[in-house]
């Protein structure tokens, strides 16, 4: 690949990426002043990836400017790193999303999950107290569960409806209990549930209580979080890739700066 054509194609990907990390930085300002404290503590993430690819794409897009070979040299290295941390990363996902299926139950168009099935880091995570006790907050004040009862105005629908995995686990107790449904969000308690499960005492008809202290409430977490976890790993294959074809490109405008500078 020669002089010109390297340095136009690191200079013009760079330039797009400037204007996404930027794009990226808005939109994590504009979640700060949008949203509740649970998806505010996403922002500084947000805008701190939006300034890390801002930095990055100045570098790489100066060096080719200038035809600098030391630039594109740190531009390359901190590339590097972001491969290495992309390729662990993703690994990572897939393993740690490899466990974990829901349970089809007879009469249901929806799985039931249990936290059981799913890997021990996940596991350990749900259980720490800490994490979820900030997690049940932000599943309270989503009102999710509490909303099921406008969305399915019958016990019909409501039976015939098809849950995600949290409203499965964290707005009604595990259909093992055996409590009969009265409507959405709102179940008789007053039978002695046929099942030993913990999760059978732990559910209560209480807008603040439902089911989120339960097991079953965690694995609809653990599957929702592994879902999201395989789209993010996904989509990292296909960056990874994009980065890779961008770090050959880098590779050969790096090369023909020095080149040039060794002639000159």
């Amino acid at each position: 690949m020669g002089v010109g054509t390297s340095n136009f194609v690191i200079r013009w990907i760079n330039f797009f990426t400037m204007l996404l990390a930027v794009a990226v930085m808005i939109f994590g300002i504009w979640m700060s002043s949008h949203h509740d404290g649970c998806r505010k503590s996403l922002t500084l993430p947000v805008i701190g990836l939006g300034a890390f690819i801002f930095i990055i794409s100045v570098i790489g897009f100066l060096g080719a400017l200038k035809n600098s070979s030391v630039l594109l040299w740190v531009y390359l290295i901190t590339l590097c790193f972001i491969l290495i941390a992309i390729l662990v990363f993703t690994v990572l996902a897939f393993i740690v999303t490899n466990n974990g299926s829901g349970h089809n139950v007879a009469g249901l168009r929806y799985k039931e999950y249990q936290l059981e099935d799913y890997s021990s880091w996940f596991i350990k995570q749900l259980n720490n107290s800490h994490n979820w006790a900030r997690l049940r907050s932000c599943l309270v004040k989503s009102e999710d569960c509490n909303k099921l009862s406008k969305k399915y105005k019958t016990l019909k629908q409501y039976k015939s409806a098809k849950l995600s995995p949290m409203e499965a686990g964290c707005c009604r107790p595990p259909s093992e209990c055996g409590y009969p449904a009265i409507n959405a969000s709102y179940y008789d308690l007053t039978f002695h549930p046929v099942s030993p499960n913990l999760d059978c005492k732990r559910y209560k008809n209480s807008r603040a209580v439902k089911c989120y202290d339960c097991h079953s409430c965690k694995a609809g977490v653990a599957q929702y979080m592994k879902t999201e976890w395989r789209i993010v790993a996904i989509f990292n294959v296909v960056l990874f890739v994009l980065l890779s074809i961008i770090y050959f490109v880098g590779c050969c405008a790096r090369r023909n700066a020095a080149r040039s500078h060794s002639k000159a």
